[in-house]
């Protein structure tokens, strides 16, 4: 990165960091996510969206902290009854199988973000970024996914939650591939925003 060019994309765009500005920007952000996550290829359990790929590109435009409170923002839309998950979904998508991936986002956005924050702009950096921050979303994912029988005691074999086992088919593996195309595609749009700011200071 050249020196004293700013660490994220947002801050090279908009200037002015003034809590109005921010607050736009974290609105813009969460309506981003939420659109991005009505865009789906039908899979079983449940789709696969370009919610993840939003919430990289969030979090390597808007740095960690303001990454983080649009991933708060954007799941506050939900529990208040906005349809701002996946399929249309508001808060009642915390008590599915889902839950923990969604609580997962806030975590994914700090660490594309906390790259951001220190300069992470090369191609290699911020796809391996997206690689690592989209393997840990599973963490919370599956353990939420792995706890409903005993914490809300849900019937989670119909949603094929019931072990292990069952969460490796349908939560995890259909999605590894997905997963890394769209921590691929963060890191071209990403990359690719950075150039082309680069080439009109030029």
């Amino acid at each position: 990165m050249e020196e004293g060019f700013p660490m994220t994309l947002s801050k090279a765009l908009v200037r002015s960091q003034s809590l109005p500005v921010q607050a736009a920007l974290v609105a813009g952000g969460s309506l981003f996510i939420a659109l991005a996550a009505q865009v789906s290829v039908p899979m079983i359990p449940v789709p696969m969206t370009l919610q993840t790929l939003a919430v990289l590109l969030v979090g390597f435009a808007f740095g960690a902290r303001l990454g983080v409170a649009t991933l708060i923002a954007y799941l506050a839309e939900g529990a208040m009854g906005l349809p701002v998950f996946a399929q249309g979904l508001n808060g009642i998508a915390f008590f599915g199988p889902t839950g923990g991936f969604l609580v997962g986002f806030v975590a994914m956005a700090a660490i594309a973000g906390y790259a951001a924050d220190r300069g992470v702009t090369s191609f290699a950096g911020t796809a391996a970024t997206g690689l690592l921050a989209s393997a840990l979303l599973y963490i919370p994912g599956v353990a939420w996914a792995m706890s409903l029988a005993k914490v809300a005691g849900i019937d989670t074999a119909k949603w094929g939650a019931d072990n292990f086992g069952m969460i490796w088919q349908y939560y995890m593996q259909p999605f590894l591939i997905g997963d890394a195309v769209k921590a691929v595609l963060a890191a071209l749009i990403v990359t690719g925003g950075w150039a082309l700011l680069k080439n009109r200071k030029a």
